[in-house]
């Protein structure tokens, strides 16, 4: 099977979802065009903001085929994806040496990415938090609501507004 017929085009609009946790997850894309967010519940039912996608990010609700979404994936913009089946693009792996660089390097700069993010959280205050988001995420910070801003970097909305104001005051 040639890369080229693995993927299709897909549209979500604004609030629709890629995956829901605990569903069946068959597909993985790429994303061409918007923003989404990966959640999952807390102990208390709540949503903890766990990932952003932006263009040219893969996306997934987990990085396991065949097992329950880990996560749920939910577009914040009207998104453009290329999407394909899991099983077919794991199958051509080993054996299209651009694929495998492909993925490979999405996976590692999404593992980078989360070791950069549980770093942020441990050892940051939210200025320290922010600004690593800003670091990471270029660009995003009005295109995603601030609540989400916030639950992601582990701050409340209010700590999150108040850092954004120091921090235009030191610039």
């Amino acid at each position: 099977m040639k890369e080229d017929n693995l993927h299709s085009d897909l549209r979500l609009l604004k609030g629709e979802y890629f995956v829901k946790a605990g569903r069946q997850n068959f597909m993985i894309g790429q994303v061409i065009k918007g923003v989404l967010r990966g959640y999952t519940p807390n102990d208390e039912g709540e949503e903890v903001v766990t990932h952003f996608f932006k263009e040219g990010d893969l996306v997934s609700g987990n990085y396991i085929p065949n097992i329950p979404a880990t996560m749920s994936v939910q577009a914040l913009e009207d998104c453009q994806l290329s999407v394909a089946n899991y099983k077919d693009v794991m199958s051509c792996f080993n054996q299209d040496s651009y694929l495998t660089r492909v993925i490979l390097g999405h996976f590692q700069k999404l593992n980078e990415q989360n070791h950069a993010r549980v770093m942020a959280l441990i050892d940051g205050n939210a200025l320290t938090k922010y600004k690593w988001f800003l670091k990471e995420y270029p660009g995003l910070i009005n295109r995603i609501p601030h609540y989400h801003i916030a639950n992601f970097l582990g701050i409340t909305p209010t700590q999150l507004s108040r850092t954004k104001k120091s921090f235009s005051q030191q610039m």
